[in-house]
């Protein structure tokens, strides 16, 4: 165990391969509140960093301080993270600011955290009004991690080199979310009446469009690859006698309801695949703007779960005889709380399946539904855009200070003392 009152040189480019043969645990911490696949993707980059990862989960006391309300409620963003393919153990409680102490409490080497760009800029706020550089690069678009009182939250870690980075995912943010799902508001809380031009524009604030002011909260829309695909997939096929079970629905928002349908469909069999509807099907039965995700930011937050092994992209809407044989089927199971996803006209899409005596009928324990994420936005709309407004005003004020010294200095200083004001109530 390191002396945490010895600091060691900050070395924040370290890499997977700079890990030694010793057991090496990695901690991450965060508010994961909307659990998403960008989550789950920090989270599998920084598993690489060592053997053993170690999760804090803030509770919401602690994030409707420092940020604002969250959607999902502490239990459930425990479940939701513990459930992630590459976490090995959740901290609950987990304080809002990282320290050494925290670190050898839970025996872990260092932290990782995610930021936006490979050139790194290491900045640690010790006050509200000042932001001290440690080191500086030719960018300073990656992210700092403010407290209420405009602190770097991971200072005392930079301060003694128990900190790297991972780079963040882009195109997908909980922010992002939150202004997608706000597209969707209609006066009264009714998504049948007219949304109003003024719901229009706030929405449009939240979400990750041009109207995004901070460089820092901005993203671009998310690209996928068949390289991000491959690195979330299992990557077995099924063994000999394996029994396969087969789901399928839209799975949007990924929820704490999904999980614990997953959970006990796995339980049915040995290797669980799940079928993943395209985006016009599900607008076809949930209609709306749904679905809120694309089609393979859906197919990333399924296969980041634990009870997942495998994904069909684009699943018909009927589960045919064809399905059945082609991926060896034994069991189609279907959630008892799960709203009906039939459409006009059409055939019962689990027929097949039923005449073959292979239908099950489960019930997950859970009543979360996508429209319930959707209506605790509505609901809280005001707060949550007030919060985004304060994350921005903070990291404005951090940018155009750091990006006004980087311009005086010519980008070639390695260390400096700013002084700036970060706190905004």
């Amino acid at each position: 165990m390191r002396d945490p009152l010895k600091c060691e040189e900050l070395n924040g480019s370290s890499n997977a391969s700079d890990k030694s043969e010793k057991f090496v645990r990695v901690w991450c911490d965060g508010c994961y509140d909307m659990v998403h696949f960008g989550h789950a993707n920090q989270l599998r980059q920084a598993k690489q960093f060592g053997n053993y990862l170690v999760v804090g989960v803030h509770t919401d006391k602690e994030i409707s301080l420092h940020k604002g309300p969250p959607v999902f409620c502490e239990e459930e963003r425990y479940r939701m993270v513990r459930g992630i393919k590459w976490v090995d153990e959740v901290v609950e409680g987990a304080p809002y600011v990282t320290t050494v102490a925290t670190l050898d409490k839970y025996n872990c080497d260092f932290c990782v955290h995610g930021v936006m760009h490979r050139k790194l800029t290491y900045v640690m706020a010790e006050s509200p009004y000042k932001l001290i550089v440690l080191k500086t690069g030719h960018s300073f678009h990656d992210d700092i991690t403010l407290t209420a009182d405009g602190m770097d939250t991971y200072a005392e870690v930079k301060r003694c080199g128990r900190y790297k980075e991972c780079q963040r995912t882009a195109g997908v943010s909980t922010t992002d979310l939150v202004g997608r799902m706000l597209l969707l508001t209609k006066c009264h809380h009714s998504l049948t009446d007219e949304m109003t031009v003024e719901n229009k524009e706030r929405a449009r604030s939240l979400s990750t469009d041009r109207k995004a002011v901070s460089p820092w909260t901005r993203v671009s829309r998310f690209l996928p690859t068949t390289q991000t695909i491959m690195q979330f997939a299992e990557g077995r096929a099924p063994s000999k006698g394996d029994v396969v079970v087969y789901v399928c629905g839209a799975f949007d928002l990924f929820h704490i309801g999904h999980l614990c349908f997953l959970e006990e469909a796995r339980k049915l069999g040995d290797y669980l695949i799940v079928g993943i509807h395209s985006d016009q099907v599900v607008n076809a039965y949930k209609g709306e703007n749904h679905p809120i995700m694309s089609l393979h930011e859906r197919v990333l937050s399924v296969l980041a779960y634990k009870p997942v092994s495998e994904v069909v992209i684009g699943a018909p809407y009927t589960i045919t005889k064809e399905l059945i044989e082609r991926f060896d089927v034994q069991v189609v199971a279907n959630g008892s709380r799960i709203a009906s996803h039939e459409l006009p006209g059409e055939p019962d899409p689990f027929k097949v399946a039923k005449d073959l005596g292979i239908y099950k009928l489960i019930d997950s324990g859970s009543d979360m539904t996508t429209n319930t994420i959707i209506t605790r936005i509505i609901d809280h709309r005001r707060e949550f855009e007030r919060r985004n407004q304060k994350k921005e005003r903070k990291e404005i004020a951090a940018f155009n200070a750091l990006q006004a010294y980087k311009n005086k200095q010519g980008g070639d200083t390695e260390s400096a003392i700013i002084q700036i004001d970060t706190t905004f109530h």
